[in-house]
């Protein structure tokens, strides 16, 4: 337990059996009346920002999360099933978690995963992956110098813009995080 005075930026806090991180935090002393701290806090589940008041000297739980890393392995139904690197453990992961970054997973990919317990929040994928090229689309664009590109299909489904002399079969590589290729390897 820690107190509302003690909250700084980046710490990890349980209210309403809800994990938050913080992300701002204001200390408001009033002239008149009670001072109180203002923090901005995201819901590690939802992704949703919230304001929230605490009293000075206001317990707090602090929670500490753990990262692990998890190789991807295969999907059944609507969830992910993933290898935990370190302790051999067969972890499920619903889609809801992984979200759009499902576009991206393979067999073998490893991608880092916070827990809180046996509850994951949120998973990160490597910044750069090397995938193979399935489909690229035929119709002949309308080029411009501003934009000459084309959309490919690879391996995984995602869609990605790439250059005009990318061909099926070619392995490019995509910055996970903007969704952008980097180049032909």
């Amino acid at each position: 337990m820690i107190t509302s005075n003690q909250i700084v930026a980046g710490l990890n806090i349980q209210l309403d059996e809800k994990v938050y991180r913080v992300e701002s935090v204001n200390k408001i002393v009033a002239a008149k009346g009670t001072s109180f701290v203002r923090a901005k806090l995201k819901d590690l589940s939802t992704g949703k920002l919230i304001d929230k008041h605490f009293t000075v000297g206001q317990e707090v739980t602090e929670v500490t999360l753990q990262e692990r890393r998890l190789e991807f392995l295969y999907i059944e139904g609507t969830n992910y099933i993933f290898l935990d690197i370190d302790n051999l453990d067969m972890i499920q992961i619903e889609r809801k978690v992984i979200k759009e970054k499902a576009d991206f997973l393979k067999e073998g990919v490893q991608i880092k995963a916070i827990f809180y317990g046996d509850v994951i929040f949120s998973v990160e994928l490597p910044q750069f992956l090397e995938l193979i090229v399935v489909k690229v689309n035929t119709t002949k664009p309308k080029v411009s110098i501003a934009s000459a590109s084309k959309t490919a299909v690879v391996e995984t489904g995602a869609q990605i813009a790439v250059p005009l002399f990318i061909e099926t079969g070619d392995i490019i590589k995509i910055d996970t995080f903007t969704k952008e290729y980097i180049q032909r390897v």
